[in-house]
């Protein structure tokens, strides 16, 4: 058995995500997910860490998928944010929110952290669970004031966290980036593949 027989290993791949990037993400690594997003309260604890939050929201999906889980399941939950400074930087409200971000990443290095929740249903209904959390450096260009208002007029940046996509547009943005790309994607492939191998060989 290797990771490259995963998909055939897994009974049902349960993604409680409905983000297409890591739709993609799954398909192209061979498996296909039965997409059930959960509705989870985002709203960050005081005090608390970047990682400690998609941490902890990645496993509160986890376990909300469990109640449309069935025998043999897969569940799958991942969260991602970026933090500059230790300052979590969530998805903008508005437009403005949006701007106010860019300037912020402006010429800057900030770090985006994604965690992956798994939880395995065995045939008698018992649950195993991992956790992984990945992190990546990366680095933006410095932007001039147009820029960022043409990047905004795209109504790309409004639905990610930092305010813009890697695998979109925004990929113009960015000057350096130091660990998984498809982390700041929205799902570290080939850490996620290792813990799924890792559970389902307990």
């Amino acid at each position: 058995m290797s990771l490259f027989d995963l998909p055939s290993r897994v009974g049902r791949l349960v993604l409680a995500s409905g983000s297409p990037r890591r739709v993609q993400l799954l398909r192209e690594a061979g498996f296909d997910p039965q997409v059930m997003p959960q509705d989870v309260d985002e709203t960050p604890l005081p005090g608390e860490k970047a990682y400690d939050l998609v941490d902890r929201l990645a496993s509160l999906k986890a376990h909300a998928a469990l109640a449309q889980a069935r025998p043999g399941d897969l569940i799958l939950a991942a969260d991602t944010t970026v933090a500059l400074e230790g300052e979590e930087l969530g998805k903008p409200a508005d437009e403005a929110e949006a701007r106010q971000m860019l300037r912020r990443l402006s010429g800057r290095g900030h770090d985006v952290y994604t965690a992956v929740h798994l939880i395995l249903v065995g045939a008698d209904g018992s649950t195993r669970e991992s956790s992984t959390c990945e992190q990546t450096h990366v680095t933006f260009f410095d932007l001039a004031e147009d820029e960022i208002e043409s990047y905004v007029a795209t109504g790309e940046p409004l639905d990610k966290a930092g305010a813009y996509g890697i695998q979109g547009i925004g990929r113009a943005l960015v000057r350096d980036i130091d660990g998984d790309y498809f982390n700041v994607v929205g799902l570290p492939v080939a850490r996620t593949l290792r813990a799924i191998d890792e559970l389902m060989g307990k």
